[in-house]
Parts: C-alpha cells; sequence; structure tokens
C-alpha cells in the first residue's frame, strides 16, 4: 500500500494539504502503554506551521485527536486512529495554477499515474501529509525511550552553502536544537542560515538544506540481513519524505573516498559489551545495529513552489509565465527535524518488534 509503512509496527497516513483533515492509523502499538494526546502533540507543535519567520505563514494549531486505541490514557493493542484537522486552508490561493504543471512538484506525475490531481496546495505530496508520520512516530518514540532508553535527535547541519561545525553526538540535546529557529546547534552558523533563508524569501525563492540524525541507545542485533538491513529501512523512510532527495549514513560518500585501514571500526570491551573505538559505519554493520550510535544525514531540495516568475508550460504545452500564489516555506528544513526523528523511531519501533519474535 502506498500509504502504509512498517510491517509489526505500521503506519497508514491519510489525507490532503486542504481536505477537512489529515491523520494516521498505527497498527501494532503494544497494550498497556501510557498515552495521551500531549504525548504526541510535543512533536506536532514542533513541525506545525507559523511557528516563525522562516516558514510559511499558514497558521494550524495541528492539535491531534486521538479517536480510538486508547482507554483511560493506556493503550489497548488495538489501531490507534489520530486526527488533525485543517482549519486554514486557501484552496483559492491554487485556481491559476490548476492548469500549470508547477516546475519541479508533483503535479505532473500525479496526473500521470492517476488521471487526476488535488486541485489545491499538493496534496498527498504536500508536507501536511507528514502530520500523520510525525503523530505516529511520537507514539514510537515513547515506546522505544520506554522499553529500550532510546534518544533520537535531528539537527539541521546546512542551509545552502553554510556549513555547521561537528556536533557533539553523545551530548547534542533536542533543548539545544531548538534553541534558535533554524534549529542549528552551532550559534554562529545559525545565524547565517537565517540570513540565507530570508534572503531567498524576499527574492521569493528558496534555498535547500541538510539535517543529521542520530539514534543512542539502539541495542546490537536490530535488522536483517539482505533486504531489510537497517540502513535500508531508514533510507526508506528518510526519502520518502516530501523534497528529500539524498541519504548517507556514517560516513557515506566521503568514505568512499577512503582505504579500508582508514575506513574500519575496531572493536574493544565496554562497560556494556563489545563496541567499536570509532564509529565510520553508523552504528550498523551488516545491515544489523553494532550498539554504537545510528546516525545519518537526509538531504532536502530547495521548495519547488516559488513567487518568481518561471517560464513553463501548461497541460497543454502552451507556454505560459508562474509565478506561484499561496503559502510555502522558503526552506523546510527546520520544520523537517520533527518528521525525520519520528520517522527514524517508526523505523527503529518496527525492528524492535521484529526482533522480539525472536525470543
Amino acid at each position: 500500500m502506498s500509504s502504509s509503512f512498517g510491517t509489526l509496527f505500521k503506519v497508514s497516513t491519510f489525507g490532503e494539504s486542504h481536505c477537512s483533515g489529515v491523520g494516521a492509523i498505527v497498527d501494532g502499538v503494544p497494550p498497556r502503554m501510557s498515552l495521551t494526546a500531549e504525548d504526541i502533540q510535543v512533536q506536532l507543535d514542533r513541525r506545525r506551521p507559523g511557528q516563525n519567520k522562516l516558514g510559511t505563514d499558514r497558521n494550524e494549531a495541528d492539535q491531534v485527536e486521538i479517536l480510538s486505541g486508547v482507554e483511560f490514557d493506556k493503550t489497548l493493542g488495538s489501531p490507534i486512529g489520530l486526527l488533525v484537522k485543517n482549519k486554514d486552508q486557501r484552496p483559492g490561493d491554487y485556481g491559476a495554477m490548476s492548469t500549470i504543471p508547477r516546475p519541479s512538484h508533483a503535479d505532473y506525475t500525479y496526473r500521470a499515474k492517476y488521471g487526476t490531481h488535488a486541485s489545491s496546495g499538493g496534496g498527498r505530496s504536500s508536507a501536511r501529509e507528514t502530520i500523520g508520520r510525525v503523530a505516529a512516530g511520537a507514539i514510537a518514540e515513547k515506546f522505544l525511550l520506554e522499553e529500550y532508553g532510546i534518544e533520537i535527535v535531528s539537527w539541521v547541519s546546512s542551509v545552502g552553502a553554510v556549513d555547521a561545525a561537528p556536533i557533539d553526538m553523545e551530548t547534542i540535546s533536542r533543548a539545544l536544537v531548538d534553541g534558535n529557529d533554524v534549529r542549528c546547534p552551532d550559534a554562529g552558523a545559525a545565524e547565517l542560515m537565517t540570513a540565507e533563508i530570508m534572503a531567498a524569501r524576499k527574492a521569493k525563492d528558496s534555498v535547500g538544506g541538510v539535517l543529521s540524525c542520530v539514534c543512542r541507545n539502539v541495542p546490537a542485533g536490530w535488522g536483517e540481513p539482505a533486504f531489510d538491513r537497517l540502513e535500508a529501512l531508514m533510507a526508506h523512510a528518510m526519502l520518502s519524505l516530501p523534497a528529500s532527495k539524498g541519504f548517507e549514513i556514517g560516513s557515506g560518500f566521503a568514505g568512499a573516498r577512503q582505504r579500508g585501514s582508514q575506513h574500519n571500526d575496531p572493536y574493544v570491551m565496554k562497560p556494556g559489551g563489545l563496541g567499536t573505538v570509532t564509529n565510520r559505519s553508523g552504528g550498523v554493520q551488516g545491515g544489523i545495529s553494532n550498539g554504537e550510535p545510528v546516525y545519518f544525514r537526509v538531504a532536502f531540495k530547495p521548495p519547488a513552489t516559488i513567487g518568481q516568475e518561471q517560464q513553463t508550460v501548461d497541460y497543454d504545452g502552451s507556454d505560459v509565465t508562474l509565478a506561484a500564489k499561496g503559502r510555502h516555506d522558503p526552506c523546510v528544513v527546520a520544520r523537517a527535524v520533527p518528521i525525520v526523528e519520528t520517522m527514524a523511531a517508526l523505523v527503529l519501533a518496527d525492528l524492535a518488534l521484529i526482533q522480539r519474535m525472536r525470543r
């Protein structure tokens, strides 16, 4: 199913950017786990639009309702229904664009696949679809933290040509990440990133960036050989996100420039058992976690919808000049931080349940 993700801890999302609401059905959540709407709302608040001057002007509270699967603040083991209503949608902003496929957007490809597409916003390709992912992933985060002590932290490591200094992945925290609007823990780089985003916005343009993410305390042994390798599932999760264009784990592409003698992670005995001196593998070897922090990076392109005039054609092939209307992010990476965290949680929660089956 194109709208479902996971095997045992499974989420199916629904809704379009300008319909009545969006949400998810989450199946496989263990019973008797404490869960309230407030547990989920924390990540939705970090994802929601209208937080600051760096994002879209669309103002949505994105308040989640738990429709099923929870009683007396405890999970029942049955599917959990989650709903967030759209309240600040403006489909009228897109009337003039209904006959023109926006450059680098999904308008044309959706029409090629289905013979139709949502007339306003991006429909299912809009970042509002990720609300269901974040809500479901917040449940996965709570499960992972309570059962295994797993901590997941993502941060902005670059915007355009501005790169943050290397971050200590053992100590990075969400509190530190949220210390500024751009969600970069390097204060100096954050100022330059903010200026880059505001310059793009002023020019009616957009800019891309890169997110880094670390998952700490992941036990050794998670992940499947061959097709369902941990890094393959994580790549699947991250590259399914709107605007994502690249994924690398551990040393990533930089490791391709090294020799084995430089890249190998020698083993050493640690208090909890075997570990590695270095972690160029990104916490995964042979597709299976080795007990070291799992860390990776995700590249996001500049948002496709911009206010600048662009020369393109309509669906009939006639030349047109398009200056897109609507409310859009000039850069998505700051709001994508909780999305990356919660998608990583969905992957790990699923692998945790799969590993439990072997006991």
